[in-house]
């Protein structure tokens, strides 16, 4: 038997051993849904396949991201049947909501060798174009046997990632032979991929896609404030992306800061829409009287208008009006060790943006916006407090630093296009 064949036999029984090992904590945290079945290669028989463009796309920030790139392919190919996968549940109802008749929704099979040939042989796309570093062992070599081109876009390799790499780049090397093109964000991340083996000629720097967001997806500046009940007086603090710890730290200061700003609101929003309940209940621990955006009725609800109503977002792809609506945003998953989410969101609406120390994961935009004093650091709690009041005392302040991000983003645009036309040819050879 072939070298590569004993390895990949070795991989597939490490990942058994560790999916089952997994399993508890998977149950645990209730990540098991309905299409979970599928991902062991179970397609409905209805389903009907013609020659498609495969579009993978992990969760829901990856998914917002690549809106515009499918905009680009249908385009220039709409006649070509679109297939998009995802691996979470909040992703996969993004997913529902951007294809169009025709077009399949469904979830990336686990990287089995059994399953990912039965999806591939199944499908048999044109061509698959993963949004992001989406290295699947068993899945990039089945198509490649296919001869099917494997395309990543919005590339990015960590400084974790990378040294996790490095450790086994002498069987990385092989896995990254079989990669067709690899868009890249930054020159940063071309070095990174030259050292662990990828062919230069399979290399381009096309920038960010996630810097081409369109605000016009979000609804009207005033829908998400006239739902809540809230006036031109009022000033909203939009929370994204939350995790466990931040949002005691955000009570905590919009309890300080409502003894100079009244009118100050406070939305809560998980980057886990599960946790709605647990962050009702720390909201009620904290003295204040938690509200879900889901029941929320409009300005005739007169609860909203207390000082002691904190907003919780409980569904998913409602983050984008809020940030519309806010006065302020605050980016979660970096005042604890997460290592951030994406600014770009609420930086596109102008809004000014503050983040915390942690931001490993967009490491190179917060530097970009903290350079061009385009966003505002927290480093801590107290930080925290201090930033939301110093925007709070002025107004023209606000709007100065959100301009900035506007602007900024405006400048870094056009990576969409770019990874598009690097692929294009791909997509035309194959038809």
């Amino acid at each position: 038997m072939e070298v590569e064949g004993v390895m990949f036999i070795l991989y597939d029984l490490i990942f058994i051993v560790f999916a089952v090992c997994y399993l508890p904590v998977f149950l645990l945290k209730r990540k098991f849904h309905p299409g979970f079945v599928s991902r062991f290669g179970y397609l409905p028989p209805e389903l009907r396949f013609n020659k498609p463009i495969w579009i993978h796309a992990v969760s829901v920030g990856e998914m917002m991201a690549v809106k515009p790139f499918i905009a680009c392919v249908r385009k220039v190919f709409p006649d070509k049947q679109l297939v998009i996968s995802t691996v979470t549940a909040t992703g996969n109802s993004i997913a529902v909501k951007t294809a169009l008749p025709g077009d399949i929704v469904l979830y990336l099979p686990l990287d089995l060798s059994c399953a990912v040939k039965k999806y591939v042989e199944r499908i048999a796309p044109e061509i698959f174009i993963a949004a992001e570093t989406e290295l699947w062992p068993n899945l990039i070599t089945c198509l490649s046997r296919k001869n099917i081109p494997f395309v990543v876009i919005n590339g990015r390799i960590s400084d974790a990632s990378f040294q996790g790499y490095r450790r086994v780049s002498f069987l990385l090397r092989g896995i990254l032979n079989k990669v067709s093109l690899y868009c890249v964000q930054t020159i940063s991340d071309r070095q990174k991929l030259l050292k662990l083996g990828l062919p230069e000629d399979r290399i381009r720097v096309a920038g960010n896609i996630k810097f081409d967001i369109s605000v016009q997806r979000a609804g009207g500046l005033s829908d998400c404030r006239v739902r809540l009940g809230l006036s031109s007086g009022h000033k909203l603090l939009i929370a994204g992306s939350t995790h466990l710890g931040e949002e005691q730290m955000l009570l905590r200061a919009c309890r300080s800061l409502q003894g100079d700003f009244p009118d100050l609101r406070l939305l809560l929003a998980p980057r886990h829409p599960e946790r709605a309940k647990e962050v009702e209940r720390t909201t009620a621990q904290q003295g204040f009287h938690p509200v879900f955006v889901s029941r929320v009725a409009g300005s005739s609800y007169a609860v909203h208008q207390s000082a002691n109503t904190v907003f919780i977002l409980d569904t998913v792809g409602e983050l984008s009006s809020c940030y519309a609506g806010g006065d302020i945003a605050f980016v979660g998953g970096s005042l604890i060790r997460k290592g951030g989410h994406n600014i770009l969101e609420p930086a596109a609406f102008g809004k000014p943006v503050i983040f915390g120390p942690y931001m490993f994961n967009f490491r190179d935009i917060a530097e970009l916006f903290l350079q061009h004093k385009a966003a505002l650091l927290a480093r801590d709690e107290e930080e925290l407090e201090e930033k939301i009041r110093f925007l709070l005392e002025s107004p023209p302040r606000m709007a100065a630093l959100g301009e900035e991000g506007k602007k900024l983003i405006a400048l870094n645009q056009g990576a969409t296009l770019k990874s598009f036309e690097y692929i294009k040819s791909f997509i035309e050879k194959n038809r």
